[in-house]
């Protein structure tokens, strides 16, 4: 991820694909205001998120020229703040900071993250028998344990869900958090999806479709609805991140995001409150 204040091999590998799209700089290795303007346009051209950030969907579409359609773009949270009847800015910081930055891995499956815990716990919900449970806790502790652990990150993480799935496939699903926001999969039927296997199957489809899960997840809950509605970032980053939330300066981080934002469109837009 690439931005204001990088420098080296990558920026310049970054600056020499602006360039040859038509931008006017210098290739010289350090990311500054003229290859942050450069950056925008090219989002802006190739209708991706707008945040002047390099990524690898930024880096992808200056490489083959066009945005890939599975990737978010600035229409997608365009139409989010609509839903959520929030400022374009505020759904913008959420989105540069809560996100994972990419929804899909390399090889083009969905970004997910395995929780042996909740398996545990979803196994329980739907009837397993307290030794049966036990039992397979025995025989599968990374994947099933009353306690978190067991991750091993990236394409592993499919591994991980493939393997649980043998065991039980929905209660595997729900068991995961899923795309750019990291929803958990066991709020399928919160949110208004048909089945885990019908949330699975949109949130390997498009960002877009991460994107409404997780409109979706703040409609359903009303108080973190109403933080972000009223830019109280304490309050949102609490309730979305957990009590820790400060050991990430999630709060910070946000307000800071939501003023740049703001002050691109609206310079006297009133100041964000904290709870």
């Amino acid at each position: 991820m690439l931005k204001m204040g990088s420098h080296g091999a990558a920026v310049r590998t970054l600056q020499a694909l602006l360039k040859a799209d038509g931008a006017r700089i210098t290739v010289d290795g350090w990311f500054g205001p003229a290859t942050l303007a450069a950056v925008r346009d090219a989002q802006r051209r190739y209708g991706l998120v707008i945040d002047g950030i390099a990524g690898p969907k930024t880096l992808a579409a200056l490489q083959a020229d066009h945005r890939t359609p599975r990737h978010l773009s600035a229409l997608d949270l365009e139409h989010a703040a609509q839903d959520l009847a929030v400022p374009l800015a505020a759904v913008r910081a959420v989105n540069e900071v809560e996100s994972r930055g990419a929804g899909f891995l390399p090889d083009g499956r969905p970004v997910i993250l395995y929780e042996r815990h909740i398996m545990h716990r979803r196994l329980k919900a739907r009837g397993v028998q307290p030794d049966t449970l036990a039992a397979l806790v025995a025989r599968h502790p990374d994947l099933i344990n009353p306690a978190r652990g067991g991750y091993l990150g990236g394409a592993a993480e499919h591994a991980r869900l493939t393997a649980a799935s043998r065991i039980h496939p929905d209660a595997a699903i729900e068991s995961c958090s899923w795309g750019l926001f990291q929803i958990m999969g066991w709020h399928w039927e919160l949110l208004g999806y048909a089945s885990p296997q019908r949330w699975a199957e949109l949130m390997s489809t498009t960002e877009g479709y991460q994107l409404r899960a997780f409109v979706a997840f703040i409609q359903a809950n009303p108080p973190l609805h109403t933080a972000l509605r009223e830019l109280r970032w304490a309050t949102f980053a609490r309730l979305y991140n957990g009590p820790d939330y400060r050991a990430n300066l999630y709060d910070a981080r946000l307000a800071r995001a939501y003023a740049r934002y703001a002050a691109e469109v609206a310079p006297d837009h009133p100041q964000p409150q904290e709870a």
